[in-house]
């Protein structure tokens, strides 16, 4: 209580990460209250992500952070704001401060909805971790710390195999991270170092039409192009440093990826299919620095952040190509960006009484982008900057009761090809450019209950709307700008304490999403919303030699097209884990689609053709499958 400024923003610690089953690491971010990930693909590619009422896509709308390293990649070959989560390795992760709404002015781009910062631990248990499980699942970890001079270097490696629960595709991934930390007490600060190696690969079971399943042609488990997947790679080296005073932060991230998809077989090109090979090859550099103080001014208490951010996107190569089996036939479009931003921000926190507390930001951004395309009247270059305000006011008018009123700007940025094109390369149609940055509006009224001893509850009233909404294009596989939007809705998460040993909560999340603007042939519902979101855990975790959890999550009904005629069906999960400590050993149990769910993880409504099909092709709902259910057993060791 009195810490927060919003009833939706909060703290994750490294003890409740521990205590529930992932099944992949992009799902880390489940934690927060009301977002979901999921995947239609195969499992390194970037998770989907869901949001009051977004569908994020591969994180359009929502900004991570890394130790301090922005993860949304700027004009991705596969889609704008693209967040890819698997070089995390949790059990290495601090914590995860994360905040709902634009209300805070150190976060800009792709923060409209929130936005999650990911700290690194500085010393780890020294450990050697091997689980196994089913579809040939295997993932060893060894990590550990010792001491350095005067500091602690962790150094830690990651291995992972998983062939998948597929009928026609082995996954076959063959995932690598490797994590080295040093830190120290440096003057009056903590000096951070941290060098990160991630490499992937993988075959794909991306989502199928529905006919396909209907008709006998392949399994709900099966795929019609076994030749789809991808390769990604990520280096970064980074530097923190953090003070009473001070914070800063510089980092480089060498990042690549080669993505093929099909998600419309034979579409466009009836004799050789339509499967794409994405190209994302790219270097960002950047700073952060802030400087933090109080003062008494007139006998009233304030407290300020001024700070300064730079990034520079160098891509060497954003590009589509139309492939076959994974071999190049032709060239859509093959360009090369150079974007960078810098941004200025102000938060101040005014202590009006003991009772009342205020903030008030201000953010400025400024955005240059260069683009060279084989196209020469794609090339060209755009500038754009931002101001956004952001400001807040709380009451705690009793000991466990507190009250917040919130209301921000912010914005997202669009894919910098889109800002200089005039000629559609797929069809040479002259085409209209868009602004390369895009603000949103948005508010929050907020309540939040904490008696500290058994029972936390936070609720919110929520208001956001975008000039111009980022909407995922299923049979293109990336987004694209659409019509200006709307979205309201309410939170509630509750967490209770039965007794020392046992918890539970429940996290809902209720949502109404609406474009604001019309357009020919087209509904105000917005494509890919999700209206309800349903989270309720159950943890027993004690000093006794064994913990238990089990986690239900439940999604509604989906809005698959702007009229909302195409509806998905509601989607349940739950998943189980128990671990069982005996002097240094420790044996964990996970499992996963613990009820052996049949639903989809996501769905789809957009039009394909399978051979034979008329030329128009068929337009039908494209599912991908929640994976059966899956256990997972962990033996490791710690020394």
């Amino acid at each position: 209580m009195g810490q927060a400024s919003s009833a939706s923003e909060g703290v994750i610690g490294d003890a409740e990460i521990a205590d529930r089953p992932l099944l992949r690491a992009g799902e880390i971010l489940e934690f927060i209250p009301g977002m979901v990930v999921t995947q239609h693909s195969g499992s390194g590619k970037a998770n989907q992500y869901f949001l009051r009422g977004f569908n994020l896509d591969h994180g359009t709308d929502f900004a991570s952070y890394v130790d301090g390293m922005p993860v949304n990649m700027r004009s991705h070959g596969h889609g704008q704001g693209y967040t890819d989560l698997s070089f995390i390795i949790p059990e290495l992760v601090s914590q995860i401060d994360y905040q709902k709404g634009a209300y805070h002015a150190n976060s800009g781009d792709f923060s409209a909805v929130g936005s999650a910062r990911f700290g690194l631990q500085n010393s780890t248990m020294n450990e050697a971790k091997l689980t196994l499980g089913h579809d040939n699942y295997q993932r060893l970890l060894a990590k550990g710390s010792r001491r350095q001079g005067n500091g602690d270097m962790l150094v830690a490696t990651e291995l992972q195999r998983y062939d998948g629960p597929w009928r026609d595709i082995n996954e076959d991934i063959d995932k690598i991270n490797v994590l080295a930390r040093y830190s120290e007490l440096y003057g009056d600060g903590q000096l951070g170092l941290t060098l990160m190696a991630y490499d992937n690969s993988w075959q794909a079971a991306d989502q199928v039409p529905q006919r396909a399943v209907l008709q006998g042609l392949i399994d709900a488990l099966g795929s019609l192009d076994t030749t789809v997947g991808g390769e990604s790679s990520r280096y970064s080296l980074s530097g923190s440093w953090y003070s009473d005073a001070w914070r800063g932060h510089l980092y480089a991230i060498k990042s690549k990826l080669d993505l093929w998809s099909n998600f419309t077989y034979f579409l466009n090109n009836p004799l050789n299919g339509d499967q794409f090979e994405q190209v994302d090859d790219r270097s960002i550099y950047g700073a952060e620095l802030s400087r933090h103080w109080h003062q008494q001014l007139a006998g009233v208490a304030l407290e300020h952040v001024v700070g300064v951010q730079w990034r520079y996107d160098n891509i060497a190569e954003v590009g589509l190509y139309n492939t076959q089996a994974r071999r190049r036939l032709s060239t859509v479009r093959q360009d090369s960006i150079d974007q960078r931003s810098a941004a200025l921000f102000s938060q101040s926190g005014i202590q009006l009484t003991d009772a009342w507390y205020a903030h008030i930001g201000l953010r400025y951004d400024y955005f240059i982008a260069k683009v060279t395309s084989d196209t020469a009247s794609n090339s060209g270059a755009e500038s754009d900057g931002i101001m956004s305000v952001k400001a807040g006011i709380s009451y705690q008018f009793a000991p466990d009761w507190q009250a917040y009123f919130n209301a921000g700007q912010g914005f997202h940025s669009n894919d910098a090809r889109g800002t200089t094109t005039q000629t559609d390369p797929q069809t040479g149609e002259m085409v209209s450019a868009v602004n390369l940055l895009v603000a949103s509006q948005g508010a929050e009224l907020g309540l939040r209950y904490f008696d500290y001893s058994a029972l936390n509850v936070s609720l919110a009233l929520w208001y956001l709307a975008l000039d111009s909404e980022l909407l995922y294009v299923g049979d293109a596989g990336t987004n694209e700008p659409s019509r200006a939007s709307q979205r309201f809705g309410i939170e509630l998460a509750a967490y209770y304490w039965l007794n020392s040993n046992w918890s539970i909560d429940t996290e809902l999340a209720l949502t109404r999403s609406r474009f604001t603007e019309s357009a020919v042939d087209e509904g105000n519902y917005v494509d890919g919303a999700l209206p309800l979101v349903l989270s309720m855990g159950l943890i027993y975790n004690a000093d006794s030699p064994w913990q238990l959890s089990v986690r239900l999550r439940h999604l509604g009904k989906r809005t698959l097209d702007s009229f909302n005629q195409q509806r998905s069906a509601a989607s349940t999960t739950v998943n189980a884990g128990y671990r069982y400590q005996w002097a240094r050993w420790q044996l964990a149990l996970e499992i996963l689609n613990l009820l052996d769910s049949d639903d989809s993880d996501i769905d789809y409504f957009y039009a394909s053709r399978l051979a034979g099909e008329p030329a128009e092709g068929i337009e039908d709902r494209h599912s991908h499958p929640l994976e059966p259910r899956t256990l997972r057993f962990t033996m490791a060791y710690r020394f």
